[in-house]
């Protein structure tokens, strides 16, 4: 069986690989669009990670007509009301990096104590032309400094319930079983395993 993961992001592309491998899913061949000519920007126009999931899965199932999954994650910091929510990604603006992201955050949370957040994934999975989704959340607090080199994103500034590390301090392995992208590949991978 082969299923396409919709993004071009190869740092996404690279953990759910590997949560494949730790999954034992040898029987799926999965394949992602980066090579892809015809797929150019991928829709994330939405205010909810769940339509931002559902609208890339569906963009890349119409033009491919393949099994899909696609990803769409929110950071949700309580002191901000939420944000960034859905737009963690670009939430220092339109092309802007990782780290300007991470500035942005840490200086609107300068002076505030109340560091609570949570990571927030949800998969979109079109197979046979059927919707399903799965979610994954990690409760945790922004740190007040980044800590660590791994992973990518806000990993070196968020630190999950009952760790010392943060994201980006935990090794591959470490981070692939208990991130919210793990735990909403987890309940995918044991719908596929049904299948």
């Amino acid at each position: 069986m082969k299923i396409l993961f919709a993004s071009k992001n190869k740092h996404k592309l690279a953990e759910i690989s590997h949560i494949f491998q730790l999954a034992g899913l040898n029987h799926i061949e999965l394949d992602s669009v980066v090579h892809d000519d015809r797929i150019t920007d991928i829709p994330e126009e939405f205010d909810t990670i769940e339509e931002n999931a559902a609208a890339k899965a569906g963009y890349i199932y119409n033009i491919t007509q393949d099994n899909v999954f696609a990803d769409d994650t929110g950071l949700e910091i309580e002191a901000l009301d939420g944000r960034p929510g859905a737009f963690a990604a670009r939430y220092a603006g339109e092309n802007c990096s990782f780290q300007d992201n991470v500035n942005k955050v840490l200086f609107e949370l300068e002076g505030i104590t109340n560091r609570k957040a949570c990571f927030r994934t949800v998969i979109c999975l079109i197979m046979n032309g059927e919707q399903h989704l799965f979610e994954g959340r990690v409760d945790g607090e922004i740190t007040s400094g980044q800590s660590g080199g791994e992973g990518f994103g806000y990993d070196p500034v968020f630190k999950p319930v009952g760790s010392e590390l943060t994201f980006a301090e935990m090794p591959a392995d470490q981070k692939n079983q208990i991130s919210h992208r793990a735990l909403a590949m987890q309940k995918m991978i044991a719908f596929l395993k049904g299948r």
